[in-house]
């Protein structure tokens, strides 16, 4: 199609294919399959060159059209020009309000949020090019994700205890977990297998907490309504989860503490994505670090890594033939090794950690490899 709009607009196939980087031979055998296909004559020869038969100038406005479709439709796919596409969960909690901030520091970057149900969809979605990223709480190694996923932690949200004004907490300035047993935590959108189900069930079995999900789920309004009328009934809610209610409610919301419980939300992405928005979202999420006096499940704690990577302190074992060489390929690559030190040694001998041993034998034997995945394991 390309060749054929050329050829018609300069007349000459020699000047279409001076245009297009081909033969003269090759815009010829490129015409004669188009008009075999359409089964009509779209160009006639003179002495100056080529013209345009009837049918061929019929055809030359919707062959531009169809060119201009093209790049309209490339364009909207290419990475920068389309928006971001972010999971957030719900637009009332934590990783929206992170989302909001991200786009206020980066306005030119259009983004468009998404509300997915659960981690297995978000992730599914993240794989599939649904999605660009999600933010969800990961509980499994990230070894266990699907190939070509990563998973770095990057934001905490503490709990707040929401009560009504006739609760016995009400006037309390803070709560403490262990004062939470044996008052009964009604967060009714609780959903079995889901990652939030499996968070709540490990917070209630470290404090004894009474966690009840029973009732219908008619939404945030529907809890609120009840919370204001219960004396025996609190909630949990996240304290940057926005919510508004009546001011003859009177809602109580008190800060948890000593150790304050936080649900770990981490940013979900699939190597190789190449939108620049990505990389924006992942440097701005990557300030996370973890508090002192917090609590989240063990499998939180141990498997999941933040952003970015910390330097790297070793001690590098080698045979003594191969030390020159690990140095100078260390010293030449782009991990920080400014703390580490080097020791000539057997093989039978204690190893460095796995992160710099890979990346040293890689570095050694000029082999390719995904930074990021090695990190992850």
């Amino acid at each position: 199609m390309r060749t054929f709009v050329a050829a018609a607009g300069s007349g000459q196939f020699q000047a279409a294919a001076d245009e297009l980087d081909l033969t003269q031979q090759g815009v010829s055998r490129r015409i004669a399959a188009l008009e075999k296909a359409l089964g009509v004559r779209l160009f006639t020869r003179t002495a100056r060159g080529v013209q345009l038969t009837a049918d061929g100038q019929a055809f030359l406005p919707h062959a531009r059209d169809l060119l201009r479709a093209e790049a309209r439709a490339l364009a909207a796919i290419r990475p920068g020009r389309r928006p971001l596409r972010v999971d957030v969960v719900s637009r009332r909690i934590s990783p929206a309000t992170l989302l909001r901030e991200f786009h206020r520091a980066h306005q030119e970057l259009p983004v468009e949020v998404v509300t997915l149900f659960d981690a297995s969809s978000a992730i599914e979605a993240v794989r599939d090019g649904g999605i660009d990223a999600t933010f969800r709480c990961v509980t499994v190694p990230p070894r266990q994700l699907p190939d070509g996923i990563r998973a770095a932690r990057v934001l905490d949200e503490p709990h707040q205890l929401l009560t009504g004004p006739r609760h016995e907490l009400a006037c309390a300035g803070a709560v403490t977990p262990a004062q939470l047993s044996g008052h009964t935590i009604w967060i009714p959108g609780i959903v079995p297998g889901t990652e939030w189900a499996a968070y709540y069930h490990e917070l209630a079995g470290a404090f004894g907490l009474t966690i009840e999900a029973s009732g219908p789920n008619f939404g945030t309004e529907s809890l609120l309504d009840t919370l204001a009328e219960s004396p025996g009934l609190a909630s949990l809610v996240g304290d940057r989860t926005r919510l508004t209610w009546p001011a003859e409610y009177d809602l109580r919301r008190i800060a948890v503490r000593d150790p304050a419980p936080v649900y770990p939300h981490s940013l979900i992405w699939r190597a190789g994505n190449p939108h620049p928005g990505l990389a924006a979202l992942r440097e701005f999420s990557s300030t996370w670090h973890e508090e002192p006096g917090t609590w989240v499940p063990e499998w939180a704690r141990s498997e999941v890594p933040s952003l970015p990577a910390p330097k790297l302190s070793v001690t590098v074992c080698c045979r003594p033939q191969a030390q020159d060489a690990v140095e100078a390929a260390v010293a030449d690559s782009d991990v920080d090794c400014s703390s580490s030190k080097f020791r000539a040694s057997s093989f039978g001998e204690s190893y460095i950690p796995m992160y710099a041993c890979y990346h040293t034998y890689c570095t050694v034997m000029n082999v390719q490899y995904d930074l990021e995945s090695v990190n992850d394991e």
